[in-house]
């Protein structure tokens, strides 16, 4: 009995021993972070708040304790690294940090083989992928989503380039790369990257140096992503460099927000700095829990600091692996650690990697956190389930403005529905809705105090102008050209760009740089190609628009139109006796005469058996035909039609013929009024199929055009370099024909009157300034041009250039084309249709009619008598007047009818002349109605 007793009382204690093993009274948890910085003093004091919260209240771990150890690395990765191993050798569950994403990288593949799961509210970089690190969990959303709301930002005020100042560490480098692509999704750009060493090793020399730089860059919209002692140092040089002032835009990442919130009360100096900029501020919705722990909290940390969102995050995160730990044990797991054989399997060294352990609850531990559904002081804590993103669900910023005496909020951004001037959670019962229209932020007070939105850009402060590429040409100069002797550069095109510069809101300091050797118009194309290269700024000129230029140059809005033109020698066509018949082509002449012809014999059928206009001698019948043909082109036709299909066939025909006449008319008119004037060359579409030579000119994209385009030979291109050698060219027959631009080809024609444009324009573009791509005065330029468009000057300059009066009006009148058959060919195709269908209706009817008056023999022989007589008869049918063959049929069935009763035979009902009778008297009235 007492053996028995000894025994039961010995595994009992075995048992209670084992259980508190596997259900601990304490659970381990670690925190490392830099303790000395704004994040790490909040985040301690709001971690041991959560602590003390959930070891109050015995129902959450079942009467465990929580244990929170917090590891201080003080800004070294080294001894970052050294806090974790020792947190792993003391069973820890899990990590909260580190704090920066340079440790996280390296800690994550400790965190993989040890299956302890490390949470960062702090390491957002937002490369610190699932994928490849599955046990680090970032609490607060990475910087992906800040990155977003800034390149919205950007897009919303409208500004194409920013320049990103960043801290040279793995989260800044990436979170700038990050932007770089938020914007070029928004067809925005970072024009510049200026790298700050880590924090906190940089110095005010450093940041000097690189501010110098941006200050001589062209965008004045700076993105600072650094971390709070580089950053309030980087806007106290920005300062004394004159950088804060009108003009300038900075937006700075959530660091400036936490220093606002944690450091109210700040130096005078440094609040001076930061007037005007923009930062963002993780959004947490408003809660009773939220204002309960905020009222708390002086208490709680003494005074020493203020509440920011990262101190509620750093408390939710305590309180996301106290839940996963109660649910972890709830299900019947428990908490053990095990020895990792790949490292027991090192030797040597006085390493001791041998303590460290493997968490075995460890994947379903990281289960249970991201599975993490409840309330949270930052709001609801819930993590997307894809294995490539679990940041938290509809992560959202605030954005605030810093200002002299706060920093009132402007607006909030969202993942859900973008930038609003409303909460997210309001928002999130609607469908999202993030077109440009619904995008809205407060209004800003911007560095210097101003109101309006600065434009975000000057021209580079190097101490030099604008350098303007100008082409140095040698004809048509009242386009571009130097004044000989001086670098005076005047023109149309030059007085173009002068007027729209005046309509900027801002001076356009620039020198004009003529581009060739003065004794032959420069290429264009290599003009265009020394923006791309950086040898001049913009160019301007008389630049066409084409499509390869705009592959490497930004143009602005066109200030004139062009098109390439055919200008060929033509020749005055003087009045003649034969004159009358130019308005029709010969074979609209010979269609137009064969309608003629058909209308009347077709009318002639219709009409030939009931009308007595219609009949007479084959002589009488041939003249009535013609009469009444030609006698409709004048609607002088005096024989009237009877029947439904005649009229038909009349009345579409006479359609057309008022159509032609009207035509005729007008064209005739023409021919005899206005000069006309006469070429072989019709257009481009002649100069294509023949092999004769063209010419264009010198510097011009015409030859490329003709050649790649229109593949026309370079043999056949003649390059000319002057009006004078155009003229020369064309009189001795050198060249067919000249294809130019038509600005050029206008003032051509200006002065050698024997020269016309054949044909129409063949391209369809403009003139326009080139600038670099992406420049914003290329905008702004356009939108100058417009204005000038709109009230009149650009109209002024045209004029005053390029009007020229003596003989501009007569050369540019085209050839009187003559009417071709393809302009009416629809109204001939109806004509004949009516005519087939009215015939094809016409002799069903005769059909009808003849099988029913035709006498059909009842002797074998007769009824097999010749298909020609039977074609004779149904000939003489058709050629009788319709009385009169009815007359016959009823004297031939009368006598019939006779000599049947001689011979005693009774005619039988419905036969004979009984029922001709009948058929006659009924097809009477059928045919009166069908004739009416």
């Amino acid at each position: 009995m007492n053996l028995v007793l000894l025994v039961s009382i010995f595994i009992l204690c075995i048992g209670t021993s084992l259980e508190g093993a596997s259900r601990p009274d304490v659970v381990n948890v670690g925190a490392i972070f830099s303790f000395s910085t704004i994040n790490g003093q909040v985040s301690k004091i709001a971690m041991k708040a959560a602590e003390d919260d959930i070891n109050s209240d015995p129902h959450i771990l079942g009467g465990r304790k929580l244990s929170i150890t917090f590891h201080d690395s003080n800004f070294s990765g080294f001894l970052g690294i050294m806090g974790a191993l020792q947190f792993m050798e003391a069973d820890t569950v899990a990590i909260i940090g580190p704090q920066n994403a340079v440790m996280a990288h390296v800690l994550s593949h400790l965190a993989n083989e040890l299956c302890v799961p490390l949470l960062s509210f702090t390491a957002l970089d937002p490369t610190l992928s699932p994928l490849q690190y599955p046990f680090f969990v970032q609490t607060a959303p990475n910087d992906e989503f800040q990155m977003t709301a800034i390149a919205e930002m950007v897009s919303y005020y409208g500004w194409g380039e920013v320049i990103a100042i960043y801290s040279d560490d793995d989260q800044s480098r990436n979170g700038v790369i990050t932007l770089g692509d938020k914007l070029a999704e928004r067809r925005c750009k970072i024009s510049y990257k200026s790298a700050l060493p880590p924090d906190p090793t940089g110095n005010e020399t450093d940041v000097t140096n690189e501010l110098v730089k941006v200050r001589m860059m062209e965008s004045r919209v700076i993105v600072l992503h650094t971390f709070s002692k580089t950053g309030i140092m980087v806007f106290d040089v920005a300062q004394r460099l004159g950088m804060m002032d009108s003009g300038y835009v900075w937006i700075a990442t959530t660091w400036l927000s936490t220093v606002l919130d944690s450091k109210p009360l700040l130096a005078s100096n440094i609040s001076n700095s930061i007037k005007g900029a923009l930062t963002l501020r993780p959004h947490t919705p408003d809660s009773k829990r939220k204002k309960d722990f905020m009222l708390r909290w002086n208490k709680l940390s003494n005074g020493s600091i203020g509440l920011n969102p990262y101190g509620l995050y750093a408390y939710d995160t305590v309180w996301i692996i106290a839940r996963a730990i109660k649910l972890f044990l709830d299900q019947g797991n428990t908490i053990s650690f095990s020895n990792d054989s790949n490292l027991n399997s090192l030797g040597g060294g006085t390493l001791n990697l041998g303590a460290l352990s493997i968490f075995d609850g460890g994947r379903r531990f990281l289960k249970k956190i991201l599975q993490t559904n409840m309330p949270g002081l930052t709001g609801p804590i819930q993590f997307n389930q894809e294995i490539q993103d679990r940041s938290p669900l509809r992560p959202s910023f605030d954005i605030i403005n810093v200002i002299e005496h706060g920093h009132p909020l402007i607006g909030y951004w969202s993942n859900y529905s973008g930038l609003s001037v409303v909460p997210p959670e309001t928002l999130y019962g609607k469908p999202p809705n993030r077109s440009s229209s619904n995008q809205h932020l407060n209004d800003v007070v911007w560095p210097g105090g101003i109101t309006t939105k600065p434009r975000g850009w000057v021209f580079p402060d190097n101490g030099r102008k604008l350098r303007i590429g100008v082409p140095n040409r040698v004809s048509y100069r009242d386009f571009v050209f130097k004044v000989n002797g001086s670098d005076i550069v005047h023109g149309y095109s030059i007085d173009v760009f002068i007027a729209a510069t005046k309509l900027l809101p801002y001076a356009v300091p620039h020198i004009f740089i003529p581009f060739g050797d003065g004794h032959r118009n420069p290429s264009y194309n290599e003009l265009v190609s020394k923006v791309t290269t950086g040898v001049f700024d913009a160019v301007v000129g008389d630049i066409a628009i084409v499509t390869n230029r705009t592959k490497t140059v930004d143009f602005t809005q066109p200030y004139i139109e062009s098109g390439l033109v055919v200008v060929a020698p033509v020749r005055k066509l003087n009045s003649s006796a034969w004159a009358f018949l130019r308005p029709f082509t010969p074979l609209m002449w010979a269609i137009t005469g064969i309608f003629f012809l058909v209308v009347g014999a077709v009318v002639w059928i219709l009409e030939h058996r009931i009308n007595d206009e219609f009949r007479g001698p084959p002589k009488r019948q041939l003249v009535t035909v013609l009469w009444f043909s030609f006698s409709t082109m004048f609607f002088a036709h005096r024989e009237n039609t009877v029947s439904t299909l005649g009229r038909i066939v009349l009345i579409i025909w006479l359609f057309v013929v008022l159509i032609i006449n009207s035509s005729y008319t007008a064209s005739l008119t023409s021919i005899l009024t206005v000069q006309q004037l006469s070429s072989p060359i019709k257009g481009i579409d002649t100069l294509m199929s023949s092999n004769d030579h063209i010419g264009y000119q010198v510097g011009s994209f015409a030859e490329n055009y003709l050649n790649e385009e229109l593949s026309i030979p370079k043999s056949r291109l003649v390059a000319l370099g002057s009006p004078e050698e155009y003229a020369l060219a064309l009189l001795n027959g050198t060249v067919v024909a000249v294809v130019d631009e038509r600005p050029y080809v206008d003032l051509f024609l200006s002065e050698y009157c024997q020269f016309s444009i054949r044909g129409q324009e063949f391209t369809k573009s403009g003139w326009g300034f080139a600038f670099p791509r992406d420049s914003p005065l290329a905008i702004d330029m356009s939108t100058a041009i417009l204005a000038l468009s709109e009230n009149g000057e650009l109209q002024k300059i045209h004029d005053k250039w390029l009007l020229k009066k003596s003989c501009s009006s007569q050369s540019s009148q085209a050839d009187s084309e003559q009417l071709r058959i393809e302009s009416f060919w629809g109204l001939f195709l109806i004509c004949g249709v009516a005519c087939f269908l009215a015939l094809l209706i016409y002799f069903c009817l005769m059909l009808h009619q003849f099988k029913r008056y035709a006498p059909e023999d009842s002797d074998p022989s007769i009824r097999h008598s010749s298909r020609s007589a039977r074609l004779q008869t149904f000939l003489s049918f058709a050629d009788e007047k319709e009385e009169r063959w009815k007359s016959k049929l009823k004297r031939k069935w009368e006598d019939m009818s006779m000599s049947s009763n001689a011979y005693g035979k009774e005619t039988e009902p419905g036969n004979g002349s009984d029922r001709i009778q009948r058929d006659i008297s009924q097809d009477r009235n059928y045919d009166d109605s069908w004739r009416q």
